[in-house]
């Protein structure tokens, strides 16, 4: 049986939830161990240098953009590959495919000659001791020089999922967070016969954990088009994928802004910022893994106009983001000095960042809405509705509200997370159900189905 007649398969048969239920975990599980490199690395560099967790916490929005513009261009060729796959088009699902391919290299090379330029002048924007702006540039450029691995495979996992395949990108995952966190503490510490490098060795086990997540993935390897075809295809897969892009961008440009601000008041405030983003990875991590299963099956239902398909696909990922979000909710507001104290022991991060942590944990409900909705206009084609909501949330909220917040002092300025979701949560709802409504009179005009006897 062929790929795409296996995914329609997948993607048609049996209800929302049991499909949810069977292309989900693996993809959970993927990107939990894909949040312990950041964590592993700070949890062995924070017993190493307290000024070298400031530098992963600079260094944190730059390995966003590498995400943004992998992951980006990935939605882009898993979206367009579905709706090939809808159509029985495999030629033009692997053209697509091998088109990414092609750009994932050429960003790789992009980003790479950039960081190697601009990475001190960023780093002292947003650290302060000596020690902590040297650990971050080293950290920063061997992380940014040597990220091919993610752009390969952040690309060729996308094949997998697009083909309903959610297994193997599972399995990389855990191979490489595996390989990052067996050579951390070697690498960090000199264990053995392993020279001691401090922070450039977290640096170089989170390289080599890529790289092995890569290789596992390289299955997904399908051969570009020529030249004079690829320009098509680069077109749609941006028009598809850009709101993705947008939106980690944004993240990451409002982390950096939010790092400018905190840096006004201590390292240790764009410590806690960085600890939290960490932190709540893990939390958002079924929001997270539903996005990525939601946008090819939404992306399949609506080629096929089986509109009360799509909403049940919204519905059943919105229950099954908030249960999960409840257990954040928990952990950020009963032990908030607990979580703080895996990472640092400087008594500033346990008492402010206790704090800082018990004010964003409510945020994280209504964020199942402010994240959700973005992704799902981009999965039927509403790139506008996306990229809206996107810039609501990062840009009209987050750092306004933040910055002035920052005004009063510290504690107020986590004031913006809660704030911002709910105000672009309420937006995505207005929007969502407007889509909806408009799609009942294109419901009542299809055919009937006939009853065979």
């Amino acid at each position: 049986m062929d790929r795409n007649s296996s995914q329609g398969q997948l993607f048609e048969s049996g209800s929302v939830w049991s499909v949810l239920l069977k292309i989900a975990p693996p993809v959970m599980l993927a990107l939990l161990i894909q949040a312990m490199y950041n964590t592993v690395d700070s949890f062995f560099v924070g017993r190493y240098s307290q000024e070298g967790l400031t530098a992963l916490s600079v260094i944190y929005p730059v390995q966003l953009i590498v995400t943004a513009i992998a992951v980006g261009t990935g939605v882009g060729v898993n979206t367009i590959m579905s709706r090939r796959y809808a159509h029985n088009e495999k030629d033009m699902a692997d053209k697509a495919a091998g088109t990414g391919m092609t750009l994932a290299i050429l960003s790789w090379a992009i980003f790479a000659t950039a960081s190697a330029i601009f990475m001190e002048p960023y780093v002292r924007t947003s650290a302060g001791s000596p020690l902590a702006v040297e650990h971050g540039v080293i950290y920063g450029k061997i992380v940014c020089i040597g990220s091919l691995g993610v752009f390969l495979e952040s690309c060729w996992t996308k094949v997998h999922q697009a083909g309903g395949n959610m297994r193997l990108p599972m399995l990389a995952q855990i191979a490489g967070a595996v390989t990052n966190i067996i050579f951390d503490p070697l690498l960090i510490f000199g264990i053995g016969p392993f020279p001691e490098m401090g922070v450039a060795g977290a640096a170089w086990a989170t390289v080599g954990g890529q790289f092995v997540a890569a290789a596992i993935t390289a299955k997904g390897f399908r051969r570009p088009p020529r030249l004079a075809e690829m320009w098509r295809y680069i077109r749609d897969i941006y028009l598809m994928g850009y709101p993705s892009i947008l939106m980690q961008m944004l993240y990451t440009v409002y982390i950096i802004v939010l790092n400018v601000i905190l840096a006004g008041f201590s390292d240790q405030a764009v410590t806690i910022l960085g600890l939290y983003y960490k932190v709540q990875s893990f939390f958002f991590i079924p929001l997270t893994g539903l996005q990525t299963c939601i946008v090819p099956l939404l992306s399949y239902s609506y080629a096929k106009k089986s509109f009360d398909r799509c909403k049940k696909v919204m519905n059943c990922s919105i229950v099954i983001s908030a249960a999960f979000m409840l257990v954040g909710v928990a952990c950020f507001e009963l032990i908030p000095k607990t979580v703080l104290g895996l990472f640092s022991n400087d008594p500033i991060v346990l008492s402010e960042g206790s704090s800082a942590f018990r004010i964003i944990g409510t945020s994280f409900l209504p964020a199942t809405l402010s994240l959700m909705t973005p992704v799902f206009f981009q999965a039927i084609g509403a790139g506008g509705r996306s990229t809206l909501l996107s810039v609501t949330r990062q840009l009209f909220c987050l750092i306004p509200i933040f910055y002035l917040m920052s005004r009063i002092g510290l504690r107020y300025t986590w004031l913006a997370f809660p704030l911002a979701e709910l105000i672009t949560g309420s937006l995505g709802v207005i929007l969502y159900l407007q889509q909806v409504k408009r799609w009942r009179p294109a419901k009542a005009v299809q055919p009937p189905h006939r009853i065979h006897s």
